[in-house]
């Protein structure tokens, strides 16, 4: 561990953070060296004779499975304890299909599954375009996290963004309509986010109360429904929202819909 850092948590949170003098001094060394796409961490390049060169000096010079652009060796050699990580301030997205034990009854359990993945690949494409870490597929759900190393500061606009484009993929807005019936939740705060394990292997994640608050929010959402805490609509733009009362798993929270065609701030301009 750098002498700079008096604990494992804080040279974790500096990685997160995007301060971690590794970061730094990989981000000089990688961009000497052609060409792009290249990790949005440490400029690190993925194609070219150097991203060739690089590949075949190990995995960890490899895109990372949890975010393509990012290499595996930016927080891949951190994770070398039971639990390893930093609670640091961020974001969470939960997108739910509404009704899906209706669909799968109504289309059957192959056309069902069809649906799903068509689902999984166009979150999976919005959320890496928007600079989110795909957390998980649970069943009906997408789940992503925003962390400031990959968005800024302004991570709360950037996973609203993220659900409203989500949203027009898959059809809300269009004259079409949308194939699939959507709700998502939005809050931002203090979590964990680091690497847990899970006997031989470990899984990079992020827990707490916040992940679980967007996922509450999320389920309370209706079809066609983006809903965020009072954290989350703060850094946006209009005051003139539909608000509501919610409880949730016994916990009173005030929730904000945010329209689909709501335009947000310019990134970087979000309240902090």
């Amino acid at each position: 561990m750098p002498r700079s850092f008096a604990t494992r948590e804080d040279e974790w949170r500096a990685y997160l953070m995007g301060t971690h003098p590794r970061v730094q001094s990989g981000r000089r060394f990688f961009a000497l060296l052609p060409s792009g796409p290249r990790c949005k961490q440490c400029n690190l390049p993925f194609h070219g004779p150097a991203g060739f060169v690089l590949r075949h000096m190990g995995s960890a010079f490899k895109p990372w499975d949890k975010n393509p652009n990012l290499c595996r060796r930016c927080l891949g050699h951190l994770g070398q304890q039971e639990v390893s990580g930093a609670e640091v301030d961020i974001s969470f997205l939960f997108a739910d299909v509404r009704r899906s034990s209706d669909l799968a009854r109504q289309l059957g359990t192959m056309d069902f599954t069809r649906l799903m993945q068509r689902f999984y690949a166009t979150a999976n494409e919005v959320f890496l375009d928007h600079g989110a870490l795909l957390d998980k597929f649970i069943g009906d759900e997408a789940v992503g996290f925003f962390l400031p190393f990959m968005v800024g500061s302004d991570h709360p606009r950037q996973a609203v963004q993220t659900a409203q484009d989500l949203f027009r993929a898959v059809g809300y807005g269009s004259g079409e309509g949308p194939w699939l019936p959507l709700g998502a939740g939005v809050h931002t705060g203090t979590a964990f986010v680091g690497v847990v394990s899970r006997g031989s292997t470990y899984e990079f994640t992020a827990l707490g109360d916040t992940p679980n608050v967007a996922a509450h929010l999320a389920a309370q959402a209706g079809p066609g429904e983006i809903l965020v805490t009072e954290d989350v609509a703060v850094t946006l733009r209009s005051d003139d929202r539909e608000r509501r009362h919610l409880s949730l798993k016994g916990h009173p929270v005030d929730a904000v819909v945010v329209p689909l065609g709501e335009h947000l701030l310019d990134p970087g301009a979000a309240r902090t």
